[in-house]
């Protein structure tokens, strides 16, 4: 585990300005500036796992329930999730032009016709008006074509997700304004993106800030062969220090803290800002996390939908929680010895009961329902 006083401090201050204060639903968006989204849930989707740590008395569900009210759009950032809308003002129109995407072929100027006459449409609707059959996705498996239409037109800009229904999407027509042209407009809209990532992810070694550059070609293709230069002058204007042969990038306007971080036992999604990146997981806390759902069941070391266990500012192991029978179970396994600190065992009692309010159970006692 590494223990240089650098590597401590880079932890320290990853916890604390990932972890802020709670706040509205909005406001941790904004502050988050990228939430990512997964349809597992185990026991509650990604982007609430996320949310629940940042807002106050979030439940699972709120943000897919206020979606519609909230100032967010359901978009491709580095993968797919929600941005605020001024964000997402900046990614569109994805297109060579500085003019707004127009449809392709007949098929999508029906679709939208469609659409605008009926303010918005589930794509069980569109495909029982047009029955377009069926295609095949990404994975091989067979997808109603209308499905895998909108979600194209939805990349593209020319529709938006206005709400889910029981988790599916529901799709109304988006137009967006054309953006200013010209080589330094350009060189601005990838800076800010730059900015909205490295405030999501940050601080990153120099290997992982390369990496989420590199995967802003997906909220911006139409610029990606700015992001060699985007990521020179990144490493000009933000902050950095250099922790053996490394340097660590984060916001020029941000400080390292001084002061402790939150005693507390936190369980993250797999996808949380904290633990996405598996490069710098490892050179935080010293140990290898991985993600194992599409893992073989025999293969798996960790667990299906293992949570990164946070207490204080070290990952130190992992959880795996499932629902049944309206209750909830949790399993631990640890990257070394389980603590046998009062304080650990009480603080993951209860954060053991605050995901059960997460999940609308009643919070009872836990210390005596936890397995190591």
């Amino acid at each position: 585990m590494p223990n240089d006083r650098a590597v401590r401090d880079l932890r320290r201050f990853a916890v604390q300005r990932s972890l802020f204060p709670p706040t509205s639903l909005i406001e941790a968006v904004r502050q988050l500036g990228f939430v990512q989204a997964d349809p597992i849930r185990a026991p509650a989707r990604a982007q609430d796992l996320t949310l629940r740590h940042r807002v106050a008395d979030y439940r699972a569900g709120d943000l897919e329930r206020r979606y519609a009210e909230l100032d967010v759009e359901e978009d491709t950032f580095i993968n797919y999730g929600y941005v605020p809308r001024e964000v997402q003002a900046i990614m569109h129109p994805r297109t060579a032009t500085s003019r707004a995407a127009v449809p392709r072929n007949a098929r999508e100027r029906d679709l939208l016709a469609f659409l605008r006459e009926r303010g918005h449409a589930h794509p069980r609707e569109v495909d029982l008006h047009f029955s377009h059959g069926r295609v095949t996705n990404y994975w091989g498996r067979s997808s109603r074509a209308t499905t895998y239409l909108l979600e194209a037109m939805h990349y593209r800009g020319l529709v938006r997700v206005v709400r889910r229904d029981r988790g599916v999407r529901i799709y109304a027509v988006r137009e967006h304004a054309p953006r200013p042209d010209g080589g330094e407009a350009r060189r601005a809209h990838l800076d800010r993106l730059v900015d909205v990532v490295v405030r999501t992810y940050a601080p990153l070694p120099l290997p992982s800030l390369r990496v989420v550059i590199g995967r802003l070609r997906y909220a911006a293709p139409q610029w990606r062969g700015g992001l060699k230069g985007a990521l020179e002058r990144a490493r000009t204007r933000l902050a950095r220090t250099r922790v053996g042969n490394v340097d660590w990038y984060w916001p020029a306007d941000e400080e390292l803290p001084r002061d402790t971080s939150d005693p507390a036992v936190r369980l993250l999604t797999p996808f949380d800002p904290l633990v996405w990146d598996r490069h710098r997981f490892e050179q935080l806390w010293g140990w290898t996390y991985r993600f194992e759902a599409y893992t073989p069941p025999r293969q798996r070391k960790l667990g299906y939908y293992a949570l990164p266990m946070l207490w204080g500012d070290q990952v130190i192991g992992w959880g795996n929680l499932t629902v049944d029978n309206g209750d909830l179970h949790a399993t631990f396994g640890y990257a070394g010895a389980r603590p046998r600190d009062r304080a650990f065992t009480r603080e993951l009692a209860m954060e053991v009961d605050r995901m059960r309010a997460f999940l609308g159970m009643h919070a009872v006692s836990s210390a005596g329902r936890l397995s190591a």
